[in-house]
């Protein structure tokens, strides 16, 4: 009886564990929308008013950032420096299709920033001070949505992770 019961409470907490593993998704993609924004806050600023260039820039927002969107800075500032002859979009796009896995943000966001990276380094810096806030606004509109889905998956994810857990035991008594 004893091994029965704690069977049970294995399946319930790895069921409950799965559901809220989801339902961290969910919480965090709209705090890595915004992580992101800051950081091209930061690079609008660099472009701005700064004399640094982009490599010196992306290691100074890797520095501030945190989590995944500081190492896709980090990594766009390595590609910067050893890819050679790339363009700057090569590097960005190398660097985001390498770190975009470790993060929670899904294809609209990258979308917004790969396109955002076509324009860099290749006009003014009045056009790309535009392009950045354009990217930003985008991202904007893409943290209220991912809101909008925390607010309506979060909650279900954990309860349908317990309630599958507690549907598993009951199958299996």
């Amino acid at each position: 009886m004893i091994i029965k019961l704690a069977g049970a409470c294995m399946v319930l907490l790895a069921a409950s564990w799965a559901g809220f593993f989801l339902a961290r998704n969910y919480r965090e993609r709209p705090q890595q929308i915004r992580q992101l924004r800051s950081a091209l806050s930061l690079l609008e600023t660099e472009i701005g008013y700064g004399t640094r260039p982009l490599i010196e820039a992306c290691e100074a927002i890797a520095e501030r950032m945190d989590g995944a969107i500081s190492a896709i800075f980090a990594r766009c500032a390595e590609n910067l420096k050893q890819m050679d002859g790339a363009s700057t979009y090569e590097c960005f796009q190398q660097a985001i299709e390498q770190q975009w896995p470790h993060t929670t943000m899904k294809k609209p966001e990258k979308l917004v920033l790969l396109h955002f990276c076509q324009t860099l380094g290749r006009s003014d810096r009045e056009d790309q001070l535009q392009h950045v806030r354009v990217a930003k606004s985008n991202l904007e509109v893409e943290e209220m949505k991912a809101r909008e889905e925390q607010g309506q998956y979060e909650k279900m994810c954990k309860t349908v992770g317990i309630l599958c857990g507690v549907l598993i035991i009951i199958l299996m008594y």
